[in-house]
């Protein structure tokens, strides 16, 4: 088992032991997570697609692995993962880009006060 894999089964092991200890909130939050990614309009591929771009977006190591690996078993291609990463630095940077506003007024507030 590579260290991906492991980071992954380290995962599942660990919301079983989590299980043990919290049965009903574990059940409770599969039982939704799992309505959340069923199939609907949009396709359990596509679901799993998001949610990587989020996980990527929130710096969420466990999620980038697991997402990757779900959206590969339904059946997404590498290319998909990959424009899933792009869209994703795309918007990560035009949100650090977005704020060029903040920081104009900022400059033009706090100028004076710096000799």
């Amino acid at each position: 088992m590579n260290h991906y894999q492991q980071a992954v089964q380290d995962y599942k092991d660990s919301i079983g032991e989590f299980q043990q200890i919290q049965p009903e909130f574990t059940r409770v939050y599969n039982d939704f997570t799992g309505v959340c990614f069923s199939d609907g309009v949009i396709k359990e591929k596509e679901k799993h697609l998001i949610a990587l771009g989020i996980s990527l977006a929130s710096q969420d190591e466990y999620c980038i692995l697991y997402h990757t690996m779900e959206a590969l078993h339904k059946g997404a291609a590498q290319q998909e993962i990959y424009e899933t990463l792009q869209v994703t630095a795309a918007l990560r940077g035009g949100s650090a880009f977005s704020q060029v506003t903040l920081v104009r007024n900022a400059l033009a507030e706090f100028k004076n006060l710096v000799q």
